[in-house]
């Protein structure tokens, strides 16, 4: 079976993955390429041709914009962008493509029920950045989350969020998604999130969603377009319980120093994900 371009952006994810974990050790000697090569067992001319048929750049470019200095700078642009798309109502500026995705929140009397009487289909499919278990209703997608080798511990997260539905594999419905969600060109359409969580978090998720692909923001910054200025601590907490990875994008938002801080699937994964969405934006 010959393998996919898609298929092939995921393997080729975890040799990215030991490389960013490797320049993040070791940021201050400024590894060269032959280092990073060393490192994970390439020569420099696979390494090159890997990197750009994964990010749609070369290694340099790529590791430009891991560095703190591309978050600052990408912080202090983001202000007046943001601020301008939103107020007119506008999804945020620099998507990757036309997909759009809207969302509804469950009801408090739905999240009570524990699913009951809903159908929940789900499974394991490749994406840039590893296999991801996803899982949705017929009203949408309600689960997202990167497997790192721990797919039956995602698998129970997933049913501990609906312990009285029926959950049904199925495979082929994943890829599909996942190929919708992460497309390997640009294509136009739709996906809809079904949200889970208190009202405050919920909050935080929608305005979150409205932020464009490539975008950064700090935590304040986010606390600030949902009108909670003081409430950074809280914003945190909220991005912390998401259970949509990507889709409610949560590693756009970093620190206000340039650094990543943390995120539920890894800061290398977070990294990796800032570079990607920057190439691929920039080379439209």
């Amino acid at each position: 079976m010959i393998e996919s371009s898609f298929e092939t952006q995921s393997r080729h994810y975890a040799v990215v993955a030991r490389a960013i974990e490797f320049i993040r050790t070791n940021a201050r000697s400024q590894p060269s390429l032959a280092d990073i090569a060393d490192e994970v067992h390439l020569s420099e001319q696979r390494l090159q041709r890997l990197f750009s048929a994964w990010a749609g750049i070369s290694p340099k470019r790529f590791l430009q914009y891991l560095t703190k200095e591309h978050a600052r700078q990408a912080l202090s642009q983001s202000a007046d962008i943001l601020s301008t798309a939103l107020e007119s109502g506008l999804s945020g500026p620099g998507r990757l493509h036309d997909l759009m995705v809207s969302c509804e929140a469950m009801t408090p009397g739905e999240i009570k029920a524990l699913g009951e009487g809903v159908s929940v289909g789900h499974g394991v499919a490749p994406t840039p950045f590893g296999n991801a278990l996803i899982g949705w209703t017929r009203r949408g997608i309600c689960y997202l989350a990167f497997c790192d080798g721990e797919e039956e511990a995602r698998q129970r997260e997933l049913s501990s969020q609906w312990p009285r539905a029926h959950l049904s594999s199925n495979a082929a419905e994943a890829l599909r998604l996942a190929r919708r969600i992460f497309p390997v060109r640009p294509e136009p359409g739709k996906l809809h999130l079904l949200l889970r969580g208190t009202n405050f978090q919920v909050k935080v998720w929608e305005a979150l969603i409205k932020v464009g692909s490539s975008q950064l923001i700090s935590y304040s910054q986010l606390a600030g377009i949902i009108d909670s200025p003081h409430a950074q601590r809280a914003v945190g907490s909220a991005l912390a319980a998401n259970r949509i990875g990507y889709l409610i994008p949560c590693h756009r938002v970093i620190r206000e120093s340039g650094e990543s801080g943390v995120y539920r699937w890894g800061e290398s994964r977070k990294l990796a994900i800032h570079a990607w969405e920057a190439g691929r934006h920039n080379a439209m």
